[in-house]
């Protein structure tokens, strides 16, 4: 990174108020050609707000883009990219029935005569943005038959086709395995190394500093510092981010274990799982490990009733559950906050009060008719319970930070008073102070007798939370540890079929 030259893009004094929420509070953020510049902060900081006010989905209350030494102000994302600042977002923009070149050149196909598309002109150019990633994806493959970290890689050869100076990368790491982590930052390499400007907004603190020259942290709207990332420590940051300690973020706390309320006995599915067979007790947290793919997900589902089986038992307080239908589940009392908030645990476009109480409505309900007086009291109650950051109960879901809108789908679970809690992934893409935040309820809950089955692809999180932790491998369990037994490196071991510790 050359930091004698003047900054390529410079935001100063960036202000933007929404109704109810000060988002953005006289915030300044620069990056320089060649230099990877992350934004960190949680759920809510501004980070999102800051980078729509650059690309022009939003227009700034007050303040100044500085961009190559002239001032702009661009009216949509479409402008910015004309003028080289392309925005990576989390959910990945790509259209999967077309072609990895289509997706590369959509908007500008090269055409022959009569304007049918010149194909092996495309292929070629995509082809061309590919290498330069280092990567030898075929350009015809269509993109729903390829991965998500290709997926990555086809969005980013489309930034780089557009000749995009400034590479906005939002969450790139949140769907990932440590492999594919591992690619994506060799590609963020070969940027910088090409004079790219690379901005990464992340919630992940060791590859953040594995890569990032400087670190600026948002918090609650305003900067709090930028840091050289050789002179700062992961600790250091989350102090900046939250306000406190790291100590205080992973904390275990003692719950008493009851009698079985979860039985599962040699449950399979051909392709998914084989011979799957554990309990689950009244006020325990049982940790699910494993690399993604390794099934945990699949047999959640069919506990669930969203999947069916072949084979195998699912028992509830004693009793067997014949047929598992998700309807019959929840009147089990057994609640599900699946992987994917936006897609399956949210109606983004219905507000807060009404996702709450989506799952609750026929018991508030008299005589087919909504009690909207009810709704608002269970709402205002589960809000104000898990501090849920919003500005009233008829905010927009879709409005909200990632963080909070996971506090929202876990609310309305809540609002079912489940017995029995599976957790799928429920700290994936917020930030450090919103994961305490879910651990602490995590704990809670246990303690009040509620029996929590948590799967996380973050093996600190199992271990910190879990009082027992089952790990899967290719659609067995190989492992079993007890709190405080297990170890990073045992956890791997099982998960990787190098070992069966159960």
């Amino acid at each position: 990174m050359d930091t004698g030259e003047q900054p390529i893009l410079r935001m100063q004094h960036i202000s933007k108020r929404f109704p109810g929420v000060q988002a953005l509070d006289a915030v300044n953020f620069e990056v320089n050609a060649g230099e990877v510049h992350a934004l960190i902060g949680e759920n809510g900081a501004g980070k999102s707000t800051l980078i729509k006010v650059l690309n022009g989905v939003y227009a700034a209350d007050e303040g100044r883009i500085i961009l190559r030494g002239d001032e702009v102000r661009f009216r949509n994302p479409r402008e910015a990219l004309d003028d080289g600042i392309a925005t990576i977002n989390q959910e990945l923009m790509l259209i999967p029935q077309l072609s990895v070149a289509e997706n590369i050149l959509l908007g500008r196909l090269p055409h022959k005569r009569l304007w049918l598309v010149d194909r092996e002109s495309m292929e070629d150019y995509a082809h061309e943005a590919l290498s330069k990633l280092g990567s030898n994806l075929n350009p015809a493959l269509p993109v729903e038959a390829i991965s998500v970290a290709e997926q990555q890689i086809t969005e980013i050869a489309r930034a780089l086709s557009w000749q995009a100076e400034i590479i906005v990368m939002d969450e790139p790491m949140s769907a990932l395995a440590e492999r594919e982590i591992d690619n994506l930052l060799d590609n963020i390499d070969r940027l910088r190394a090409q004079g790219k400007a690379i901005i990464l907004i992340t919630h992940k603190l060791n590859e953040t500093f594995r890569v990032a020259d400087r670190i600026t942290v948002l918090r609650d709207g305003q900067h709090i510092a930028t840091v050289s990332t050789e002179e700062t420590s992961p600790d250091e940051v989350v102090n900046m981010m939250v306000g406190r300690s790291v100590d205080s973020v992973f904390i275990k706390e003692e719950s008493t274990i009851g009698e079985p309320v979860l039985g599962v006995r040699h449950l399979s599915r051909e392709g998914r799982f084989e011979d799957v067979s554990f309990e689950l007790r009244r006020g325990e947290v049982l940790g699910f490990a494993g690399l993604i793919g390794s099934g945990r997900t699949d047999v959640i589902r069919a506990i669930f009733g969203a999947d069916p089986v072949d084979s195998g038992e699912i028992w509830i307080r004693g009793k067997r559950i014949t047929s598992p239908s998700i309807g019959k589940m929840i009147r089990s009392g057994l609640g599900l906050v699946p992987e994917d908030r936006k897609q399956q645990g949210l109606v983004l476009g219905m507000t807060v009060s009404d996702n709450v109480n989506l799952v609750v409505l026929n018991r508030l309900s008299q005589w087919g008719i909504r009690q909207l007086a009810s709704e608002r009291e269970v709402a205002g109650k589960l809000v104000s319970d898990l501090s849920i950051k919003t500005p009233s109960l008829g905010t927009e879901a879709i409005t909200l930070s990632g963080g909070n809108q996971q506090k929202v789908v876990i609310g309305k679970w809540l609002a079912t008073e489940p017995q029995i809690l599976v957790l799928d992934e429920p700290t994936r893409g917020i930030d450090i102070g919103a994961k305490a935040e879910v651990h602490a309820l995590i704990q809670r809950l246990a303690q009040q007798g509620v029996a929590i089955l948590l799967v996380s692809s973050e093996l600190i999180e199992v271990m910190s939370v879990s009082d027992r932790i089952l790990v899967m491998h290719e659609g067995r369990i190989t492992g079993e540890f007890a709190y405080g037994e297990a170890t990073e490196e045992k956890i791997m071991t099982s998960a990787t079929g190098q070992l069966n510790a159960v």
